[in-house]
């Protein structure tokens, strides 16, 4: 007997259609169409980004999966939206870049008073790992306590990089977008400022997160002795 359910599609990580989606087109609608003669700084505005916003979307309803950071990078969009068509003081633009990654740490931070630290959502996870192997192996060593001291210290490794990541942010976005909202000028600001935010920020966050990684695939091994083979997850096939 044959299961009719409809399963949900296993997401897969596409680095190149996100850069595109969410980086690339917005930036150059916002610098190159822009002006009066094209779509205006408004529908600009919004055409930009209403591809992040409906790639989000797109991701969080075709795989049926809550992700915290995801929800966050689009509200995140749709604020910035709403501080160019509502024409607010740049300023709040610059707190908005430094909040999202700082909350974002925030409740990193918070999340190791709790059952369910956000960093087993993030990296330790059996899409990265192979958890329950792990978990057995460090049982059987007894490395149980000591696993858990690391993986705190990790925690407190990924909300640095949030950290980072969020007075980066601010920096960028006062030193870059200086026009009124609203404007032509803004929009173009807005473009650049996410073009130099991929290098100055996002490709440095990326390498802290591959060496926490890494700072945890060794002290997986050195405590479970397992091979690199064993720890990471498998993929069905």
């Amino acid at each position: 007997m044959t299961d009719s359910t409809p399963r949900t599609p296993q997401h897969k990580p596409r680095p190149m259609v996100d850069l595109l989606v969410s980086i690339l087109l917005p930036s150059v609608i916002l610098m190159k169409f822009s002006g009066d003669e094209d779509l205006g700084a408004p529908l600009a505005l919004i055409v930009a980004l209403a591809f992040p916003i409906g790639w989000g979307l797109f991701e969080l309803l075709r795989y049926r999966k809550f992700n915290f950071i995801a929800v966050l990078g689009v509200v995140s969009v749709m604020l910035t939206g709403g501080i160019g068509l509502f024409e607010l003081d740049p300023q709040w633009l610059a707190i908005k870049e430094a909040a999202v990654p700082g909350l974002i740490g925030i409740a990193v931070l918070i999340s190791t008073r709790t059952r369910y630290p956000l960093i087993r959502t993030l990296l330790y996870n059996d899409t990265v790992l192979n958890v329950a192997r792990v978990q057995e192996r460090l049982e059987e060593r007894g490395q149980v306590s000591v696993f858990e001291g690391r993986l705190s210290r990790a925690t407190y490794f990924l909300a640095g990089t949030f950290f980072f990541s969020s007075v980066m942010n601010y920096l960028v976005a006062k030193w870059i977008v200086t026009s009124p909202a609203g404007t032509s000028a803004f929009n173009e600001e807005l473009g650049r400022m996410t073009l130099v935010s991929y290098p100055m920020i996002a490709l440095p966050t990326m390498v802290m997160m591959v060496l926490i990684m890494l700072y945890l695939w060794k002290t997986i091994h050195g405590l479970t002795g397992l091979k690199m083979e064993d720890i990471v997850a498998q993929k069905a096939g």
